[in-house]
């Protein structure tokens, strides 16, 4: 026999009754019932229940050991009674009789209990995450990232992508986030960039005449975490086509998300639904208008729309004024709140507050009769039209949101969330997908009082040279998109810009010289100037793909090694000091205040 096992924990089954077998793993739990001693044996696979009494020399040796201690069982198989059979469990219908125990390591006191699913704070799971990897279920979110992973390779390939790796170590290039720098032993004084994603490579890999490249790529980011984003590093689905239009560019990836999507929507027992194929396309402005944002959750049936024509010349002195001064109102509806108290309102416009605007106005609506002070003064005629042109019902209430177009829009988006959640009107049993496309390719920016790119610098302008050339550079929409699902966004892409003179063209007019283009993206801008094909691509976010197929509210939950909200890895304690003697190998001194303590 085997000197650890001849089953693992999930394996044995009725068919094994009366073998004499070997399992090892972890003592997941004990249970002492008067002489009789129950031990849950947990290994990667799943739980076997181990019997140990007054017969059984192991008994001792289990009382003494803590749990999570990890110990080699030999015993015998036997059938449980009929009222003890576990059928959540697939070893519930066998127990195994402890004949033998061998202790391999005994657990000192844990800082966190593995068994069960109790939150504890962050800090301390994250200190001891290789306890916390041993829990149910955060162990099965990453076999869950495991197999979307596989599934996602396969289906690339199966799509007639290859798989190349790229550099970590690189230039640092000004893509948006900052850059983590890794000094150069061998040239003093210089530093190579770990790569914010594969973009430059990926495109002069199409330039080099791969014709359709993927990766499962590590990405590398000095930005803040939040919910949907780790701090440091994360992983995406990158991929790159050559001679492709946008529509290729859809039709080659919504397949295998879609494909995904479907495959694991039932993990857990959640069956829930996907898109169905080809995914919506919502232009920019439009999901601007309608959403409050460009990562719109489709499962919300609350849609905005802009009132600010209701409001001219209104008995609404405020609105009045605000539409008059060239800025917008947007109403979100409220449907159903007639049985709502004014509490419900009130809080929603504390909450708005709360969250640095001005207010949410509002008026109430219970069998067609308005309320508050926005209806009062603006006439029931008036509220009447309003409520005509968004659809609404004799009990459905609506929210304002006034100002400028981008504060309005922004709080509205908001709004429209919160909404959704107190009614309780968003499907949490689907997966909605969408394109955001048709973005502006330049924005002007109040700080710096000058026009910039709003989006993505590589991509290519819808007119091309000529839309360059002979358009208001505010008018000037890019093939740049946006993957979508249940308001979570998955990536940005774009079909590139490979051509060096419209590029000039496009960074000249956000104010940059050519001479700014040749240092900062040399590379690449050298590779188009030797012939480059049309090209574009994306690259879905493997940590956010999971996150949704988990069903989790945090990134944190579907990574092996997270780092907290400051960017440090409690476990490994990083970032961590060096030492004098590897500061002076890298030619690097700290700068005054700074120790290495």
């Amino acid at each position: 026999m085997h000197a650890y096992r001849s089953h693992h924990c999930g394996q044995l089954t009725a068919a094994q009754v009366g073998e004499t077998v070997r399992l090892s793993g972890w003592i997941h739990r004990k249970r002492d019932h008067g002489g009789v001693l129950f031990v849950d044996l947990r290994d990667h696979y799943g739980v076997t229940q181990i019997v140990a009494d007054s017969d059984s020399p192991a008994l001792a040796v289990l009382e003494g050991l803590r749990v999570e201690s990890v110990v080699t069982i030999d015993g015998v198989v036997k059938a449980r009674s009929e009222a003890t059979v576990n059928p959540n469990l697939p070893t519930g219908a066998i127990e195994v009789f402890a004949r033998g125990v061998t202790v391999q390591s005994a657990a000192q006191e844990l800082p966190m209990p593995v068994f069960g699913e109790a939150e504890y704070p962050e800090e301390i799971r994250l200190r001891n995450r290789f306890l916390d990897l041993r829990r149910e279920g955060l162990h099965a979110n990453i076999m869950l990232r495991s197999h979307v992973i596989a599934s996602l390779r396969k289906r690339m390939i199966d799509q007639g992508f290859t798989e190349f790796q790229t550099p970590i170590l690189t230039a640092s290039s000004p893509e948006g986030a900052r850059d983590y720098l890794v000094p150069s032993r061998v040239h003093p004084g210089k530093f190579y960039a770990l790569p914010q994603a594969p973009q430059q490579f990926k495109q002069l890999l199409m330039v080099a005449g791969f014709d359709r490249y993927f990766q499962i790529a590590p990405c590398f980011r000095d930005e803040d975490a939040r919910a949907d984003r780790s701090p440091g590093e994360f992983y995406q689905l990158d991929f790159e086509m050559s001679y492709v239009t946008q529509d290729d560019v859809f039709a080659a990836i919504e397949p295998v998300l879609h494909g995904v999507f479907e495959e694991f929507a039932d993990w857990q027992g959640k069956g829930r639904t996907v898109s169905p194929l080809p995914f919506k396309r919502i232009p920019y402005r439009e999901s601007m208008l309608k959403y409050g944002n460009d990562k719109p959750d489709l499962r919300n049936p609350i849609l905005i729309s802009d009132v600010s024509d209701h409001f001219q010349g209104s008995g609404f002195g405020r609105f009045a004024s605000i539409v008059e001064a060239g800025d917008v109102v947007r109403a979100i509806p409220a449907p159903g709140t007639a049985d709502k108290s004014r509490k419900f309102f009130d809080d929603m416009n504390s909450w708005a507050q709360g969250e640095g605007f001005a207010g949410l106005g509002y008026a109430t609506r219970k069998g067609g009769e308005w309320g508050g002070p926005i209806a009062k003064n603006h006439g029931e005629d008036k509220m009447s039209a309003l409520a005509d042109q968004l659809g609404l019902g004799p009990d459905d209430g609506i929210f304002f949101a006034a100002g400028k177009e981008a504060q309005a829009a922004k709080l509205a988006g908001l709004a429209r969330t919160r909404v959704g959640e107190q009614l309780d009107l968003i499907d949490k049993s689907r997966f909605e997908f969408c394109w955001i496309v048709d973005f502006p390719m330049f924005e002007y920016d109040e700080d710096a009082k000058k026009i910039d790119f709003s989006h993505n610098p590589f991509s290519m302008p819808q007119g091309e040279l000529a839309a360059l050339e002979s358009k208001d550079p505010l008018d000037i929409l890019a093939w740049q998109y946006d993957i979508v699902c249940n308001g979570i966004e998955l990536s940005s892409g774009a079909i590139r810009n490979h051509r060096p003179e419209i590029m000039y063209k496009a960074f000249e007019i956000a104010g940059y010289s050519q001479a700014d283009v040749d240092s900062n993206f040399a590379g690449m801008i050298n590779a188009f100037k030797y012939g480059a094909p049309p090209h574009g691509g994306s690259a879905p976010g493997v940590d956010r793909i999971v996150m949704l197929l988990a069903d989790q509210p945090n990134i944190r939950e579907v990574i092996l090694f997270p780092m907290n909200q400051k960017a440090e890895d409690l476990m490994m304690q990083a970032p961590s000091a060096v030492s004098e003697r590897q500061l002076k190998e890298l030619s690097i001194r700290l700068a005054p205040g700074v120790t290495l303590d």
